[in-house]
């Protein structure tokens, strides 16, 4: 029997929840990896939610015995009519020992709608703080002109600006001051793989529901972010359109060429494209790599645990040609007649 929404999460202590958000591959689940790996004595348990059909994150997610990982596709917003309460109540029901909980919002997700919900169970759960991670590398004009990633820095009780490493001083000065002229008196952490120390982001008791209070209504969850999203699932080859940014997923149980992907990456990637994320198999390794692309720069690591065999791999991007793509994916794959 389904439980009523006035139910949900019910006869729980008041738990703190952290969100944590940002736009398309700012390292939301870098830092995640960075709170559970460093985390002591903290029983936390995590929702992950996606853009695109096939579920990444909860594969890169580091996983510790008290740690729960609960994946649900889609838009996170589209969760508001009692879903997300609902994960929490299935959750805590699993294990009754969890002291905090931790969303990660998908990179073209608006806070406000998950805060309000959060926010709507006060008597179980208290919403700790919204961290926004910032790409420094990738920040420019069209992130600035997305209502999502806007909103996402107003919304924000914590701003890290992350890959510092990877941009000069000056434009990490520039970067804070159009923060600072979309959100008054910021609170900003400069990042390098989301490492900050953990009683800066955790237990820091920032959100302030009357900042909420006063947005709603001329936000109203009516801006361009709820005109674009029409919901166009097709098993991978439509996914939702977020402001123009739709997904492509793609499986193969068969391993890719190591040079044919390295050839789809340098010659036949569209610019169009600005993440991608995936677990990738390779004939010329016996091991799974996990694959990330940000903008222009990828990278492409040997997992230390055992993963099943087989390509996944997520892009998303504006005007995607889902047919070419696949395609061309198609074409990396390694097939046994090509053994010499």
């Amino acid at each position: 029997m389904k439980k009523s929404q006035s139910n949900s999460v019910k006869n729980q202590r008041e738990i703190p929840v952290t969100i944590l958000t940002g736009f398309l591959g700012a390292g939301k689940t870098t830092l995640l990896n960075h709170i559970l790996t460093n985390q002591e004595g903290l029983k936390s348990a995590v929702l992950v939610n996606e853009f695109g059909e096939i579920g990444i994150d909860n594969d890169l997610i580091v996983k510790t015995e008290d740690d729960i990982v609960e994946l649900t596709n889609g838009c996170i917003c589209c969760t508001i009519n009692g879903e997300l309460l609902e994960a929490i109540q299935t959750i805590l029901d699993k294990n009754k020992d969890i002291e905090y909980l931790i969303v990660e919002t998908t990179g073209l997700a608006d806070p406000l709608p998950v805060a309000m919900t959060i926010n709507s169970a006060r008597e179980q759960l208290r919403l700790d703080s919204i961290i926004t991670l910032v790409d420094a590398e990738n920040f420019n004009d069209d992130t600035l002109f997305s209502q999502i990633a806007r909103s996402q820095i107003i919304y924000g009780d914590i701003i890290l600006i992350n890959k510092c490493d990877l941009v000069t001083k000056e434009k990490l000065s520039s970067i804070e001051l159009i923060i600072s002229g979309i959100k008054n008196n910021p609170r900003i952490l400069r990042t390098v793989r989301g490492e900050a120390p953990l009683p800066l982001l955790l237990s820091v008791g920032l959100f302030q529901s009357d900042l909420i209070a006063k947005n709603q209504p001329s936000h109203d969850h009516d801006h361009e972010h709820e005109h674009e999203h029409e919901h166009e699932h097709e098993h991978g080859h439509e996914g939702s359109s977020i402001e123009g940014y739709t997904s492509f997923s793609f499986k193969s149980k068969l391993p890719f060429s190591l040079r044919k992907f390295q050839n789809f990456l340098d010659n036949q990637l569209p610019d169009t494209i600005y993440r991608a994320k995936g677990l990738l198999w390779f004939e010329e390794s016996e091991l799974t790599h996990i694959f990330h692309l940000s903008g222009k720069r990828f990278t492409m690591d040997d997992t230390q645990k055992h993963r099943k065999k087989e390509n996944k791999v997520v892009l998303i991007g504006k005007n995607i040609n889902q047919k070419k793509l696949n395609d061309q994916l198609n074409e990396c794959i390694f097939y046994e007649t090509e053994k010499s």
